[in-house]
């Protein structure tokens, strides 16, 4: 199967990204490019509309312009300038006999910029940082340049914003483009990622419907095949294997893929109360994923006696990596993760954070339970049942929303680089949209 990507990044740097996709294989790749910031959006919202795309790479600020038009189920990896092309900027400014002098750089996290200058012996005490952010115009960007070479005379300037050098136009400017390693390894990273995506899609999965014994007098024989119809005329499971289990229940066997489909992404099984209000009898539904039907089938069942606990007909899932996702409900989000109080509100913030409202409300709901304390990527992608990358990319996409702030570092290990905590702040974005709105 062909992936298709989609590239936005500014034409200068045309000739940098073409050679960085010269060795894809099996990859077509759909570019667009730009020479001011306000084309594109409409660039992006073209591509989205003609060509359907597996995964998409642009810069901050491309995406902080069009992040709301992406599709929730796009892969999407956002470049961000690296130590590597700070350093090369600094060797720049060396070759034109400013290494000593006082410098102002924009765009770059002022962790790298420490990292960078303590590297390279400089003075951090006259570096001065403007980081990037979602909201900075380059009139902002200029200005901040402006201020420090107006307050250190014999100053100098790093940016990366091509609108920035446009307006400075000043001798004391050094500029750059990320350079060909660097994309490469964020392209390759991309389709791996996809190629991943797919792996899972096509996992063999097995769901398991019981019907409840708790209900008194059901004619369970009956009311199995009455439930195995219903299930075979259900058009979602056209592409599955649906077979009698025993005397109480019905196994479906079906990639992971079309289990996601019907749970909306494991959130809710409307098709519970579908059979619910048909059969007058209470479903419950396990689904299990792993290496073998055998296994599959084994989770499953293990999954629907968790759902057939609960007392309600409600579904669950458990994964053969040991994740657990439930209760899910017959027609709406589980109460485990209802949010339901400012639903316009998340409309309005997950539109804006490119996130879906079922995401955002998940959230929400996490954020309760943690009361105010700071939680790490990894926790969080526990918290929702996705992977550790998944997690490490939600992260920041809220952080680009504004709806997470950094709060600080954890030592897990006696060895390795301390993990990053954050404190999720829906509820004071939520405040903050009800404010505007009232």
């Amino acid at each position: 199967m062909e992936t298709v990507l989609g590239l936005v990044f500014h034409a200068q740097g045309l000739a940098t990204f073409q050679e960085a996709a010269r060795t894809l294989a099996g990859v077509r790749l759909e570019w667009v490019t730009y020479e001011r910031e306000e084309q594109i959006r409409p660039a992006v919202a073209d591509l989205l509309a003609r060509q359907h795309l597996d995964g998409l790479l642009l810069g901050l600020m491309p995406y902080a312009e069009c992040r709301d038009l992406l599709p929730p189920d796009l892969q999407v990896t956002v470049t961000k300038p690296v130590a590597l092309d700070l350093s090369l900027m600094f060797c720049r400014a060396a070759a034109r006999g400013w290494a000593a002098r006082p410098v102002s750089i924009d765009t770059f996290e002022t962790g790298i910029v420490d990292e960078v200058a303590a590297a390279l012996g400089a003075d951090r005490d006259r570096i001065a940082v403007l980081p990037y952010a979602p909201e900075q115009s380059p009139a902002e960007i200029v200005a901040f340049h402006r201020e420090f070479l107006a307050r250190e005379p014999g100053g100098c300037a790093l940016t990366m914003r091509t609108a920035v050098t446009r307006e400075l136009g000043d001798a004391r400017l050094v500029t750059t483009e990320q350079v060909v390693s660097t994309v490469r390894a964020q392209l390759h990273e991309l389709v791996l990622r996809i190629e991943s995506q797919r792996a899972s899609a096509q996992r063999l999965a097995a769901g398991v419907f019981l019907l409840s014994t708790r209900d008194g007098a059901v004619d369970l024989d009956r009311t199995r095949v009455r439930l195995l119809n219903l299930l075979v005329q259900t058009s979602e499971f056209a592409d599955a294997w649906i077979e009698n289990r025993d005397r109480r229940g019905v196994v479906v066997f079906a990639q992971h893929a079309l289990f996601e489909r019907i749970t909306d992404h494991w959130v809710s099984v409307p098709v519970l109360g579908h059979a619910e209000a048909a059969l007058g009898s209470r479903v419950v539904a396990g689904f299990g994923v792993g290496a073998s039907a055998r296994n599959c089938v084994l989770l499953a069942e293990r999954a629907a006696a968790r759902a057939e606990a609960e007392g309600v007909s409600c579904g669950y899932l458990i994964d053969d990596s040991g994740v657990i996702i439930g209760p899910m409900g017959r027609a709406q989000p589980a109460l485990t993760f209802a949010y339901r109080a400012h639903a316009a509100e998340l409309e309005t913030l997950a539109r804006g954070a490119g996130l879906s409202t079922v995401t955002l409300s998940r959230l929400a709901a996490l954020e309760k339970t943690l009361h105010g304390k700071a939680i790490a990527p990894s926790d969080l992608a526990d918290s929702l049942g996705i992977t550790d990358p998944s997690g490490r990319r939600l992260i920041r996409k809220l952080i680009a929303g504004g709806l997470v702030r950094a709060d600080g570092t954890a030592q897990n290990h006696r060895k390795g680089r301390p993990t990053r905590l954050y404190r999720l702040a829906i509820g004071d974005a939520v405040q903050a949209v009800t404010g505007r709105e009232s």
